[in-house]
């Protein structure tokens, strides 16, 4: 059974009036639409303002003309300010809000040629949104002579049209590719993470907390985001970094609020400070867990309010900036510690992704070294290239548990750079790769703890290694311990040896051997199995 076909429309007091202009005085957007064969309206709902009653009514009369079967209704409405978006969307949400739609028995169609700019702009708000179901109905001229004119029906639905979605999604595929520097990452959690970076970029200018250990590429995704931002016109201003880490006290309130001369010993001149810098653009604090108290204090006022003071000014300024902030300190506990600010944190913990180290992400270490090495090539000025035999050698033992990657890829990046400089004409062999591999590890020993032990993970930071956002489901009581089995079972070589590990002191206090099984099931509670944990051994 056909629906029938509702138009909403305003009444144009310039085009719609008889004889308005001498190029519009046969053609009348409302009339028009009743004038086509193919475009069968049942109902016209005219929207007519106070002061053109009379108008309202004599284009009523003229659509029963051209079309009788069409029923007209008739609306009152008051636009006191027509060029204001307020005032105007307010008005036409209110008439939505009361209409009676209903779309299993009427289809709507909403008329944009008539009303002013503003009205249209909102009708099409309104539409967009859904708070009107309809699709546009756009009426025009074909020439000076047409009486009738054209008309065409645009439906907002782009679930409807494969190609525009596709174009959406091609779109958004650049996006992903722009904020993963053109690498193709393998990690699943690690694409994941990105692609839910890349919708935030999108849609909000709140606060992003990226955290993660130290080179996992915190400073370059905020340098990509903001160039991302500025390529799309979603920001204008400058991108402005602060190494939070680098800066204790008054040199701190210096370079983030700036100050005014005589402000301190040594202030001899004015000084404007990084936040008002970056006033229209970005502002990225690394490592922001190092700020002290009044920073933190000032730092919120900064990014809830807009404003700050500098140091020792009388008056206010303001600076409006999108906040990145970096950290590979456990926040959350700090704030539990008393070591920072627990609004603070809650203001800038509304968007935060965990960046994973390159232990994490083994699968990843080939499509980065491939990147590195052609960063390489376009510095040197020549191609360089690994053999596939060499570069077998260097997945293998960059992918091993020997392989520590404490400066993740730091580390990876100044060894593809050390590779591609001592090799003969850009070719490395198996025996660069070897004496790089010497290389790495001398790196690692020198960094590792005077006791000689290779540095840990945290706990958090193992359970994540596996969980992902499932960690932030378990109850704090939990996480040692899963922790603690996780790391014994990637130590092990079977889970027999595991459980044997594990179990040894109750093991001997029971008939039962079976203690792969009971390993089995601890690991099940959490949704884990064995695979899974040592995967990334």
């Amino acid at each position: 059974m056909r629906k029938n076909t509702v138009v909403i429309g305003l009444a144009g007091p310039v085009l719609d009036a008889r004889g308005a202009r001498d190029r519009w005085q046969k053609w009348r957007p409302t009339v028009s639409i009743g004038q086509h064969q193919d475009l069968l309206v049942d109902r016209l709902e005219l929207l007519v303002q106070d002061k053109f009653r009379a108008l309202g009514d004599e284009l009523a009369a003229d659509f029963r003309q051209v079309s009788p079967e069409t029923t007209i209704r008739i609306h009152q409405t008051v636009f006191a300010k027509p060029w204001d978006f307020e005032s105007i969307y307010e008005e036409l949400l209110d008439f939505a809000r009361h209409y009676p739609f209903d779309t299993d028995k009427e289809d709507y169609l909403v008329h944009i040629t008539t009303g002013t700019h503003v009205m249209q702009i909102c009708l099409f708000l309104l539409v967009e949104s859904r708070i009107i179901p309809a699709k546009i109905l756009q009426t025009g001229l074909r020439n000076k002579t047409d009486t009738v004119g054209s008309y065409s029906i645009i439906d907002l639905d782009l679930s409807r049209y494969d190609r525009l979605a596709e174009r959406f999604s091609a779109v958004r595929r650049e996006g992903l590719h722009f904020l993963k520097s053109g690498i193709e990452t393998r990690s699943a959690d690690y694409n994941r993470t990105i692609e839910q970076i890349a919708r935030v970029c999108e849609r909000s200018d709140d606060p992003i907390l990226l955290t993660g250990p130290s080179g996992v590429g915190k400073t370059r995704l905020a340098r990509l985001i903001y160039d991302w931002k500025k390529q799309n016109r979603r920001i204008s201003g400058a991108f402005v970094e602060l190494n939070c880490a680098t800066l204790r006290g008054t040199a701190a309130m210096s370079a983030l609020f700036g100050h005014r001369k005589g402000a301190y010993t040594g202030a001899s001149d004015n000084r404007r400070g990084l936040m008002a810098s970056a006033d229209g653009g970005l502002l990225f604090l690394d490592e922001v867990g190092e700020l002290g108290a009044d920073e933190q204090a000032m730092l919120l006022r900064a990014v809830e309010e807009k404003r700050f003071y500098p140091l020792g000014a009388d008056t206010e300024c303001r600076s409006d900036f999108q906040l990145i902030c970096g950290t590979n300190r456990d926040l959350a506990a700090m704030v539990r510690e008393g070591r920072f600010r627990g609004d603070l944190f809650a203001r800038i913990n509304l968007w935060t992704f965990r960046l994973s180290g390159l232990r994490e992400r083994p699968e990843d270490i080939e499509p980065n070294l491939d990147y590195e090495l052609e960063r390489s090539s376009e510095k040197l000025g020549r191609l360089v290239r690994m053999n596939r035999e060499a570069k077998n050698a260097y997945l293998r033992a960059a992918a091993s548990p020997d392989a520590l990657w404490s400066g993740n890829f730091r580390d990876l990046a100044a060894s593809a750079v050390r590779m591609s400089v001592l090799s003969e004409s850009g070719r490395i062999t198996e025996s660069d790769v070897e004496e790089e591999l010497v290389r790495l590890r001398k790196c690692w020993e020198a960094e590792a703890p005077a006791s000689g032990k290779c540095p840990e993970e945290s706990d958090e930071a193992v359970v994540r290694s596996v969980l992902g956002d499932g960690f932030d489901t378990l109850d704090l009581f939990d996480v040692p311990q899963l922790a603690g089995v996780i790391r014994v079972c990637r130590r092990s070589k079977t889970a027999s040896e595991a459980g044997r590990t594990l179990f040894a002191e109750s093991m001997k206090r029971r008939k039962s051997t079976n203690d792969a099984d009971r390993l089995r099931k601890y690991l099940a509670g959490f949704g884990l199995d064995w695979k899974r944990v040592t995967a990334e051994r």
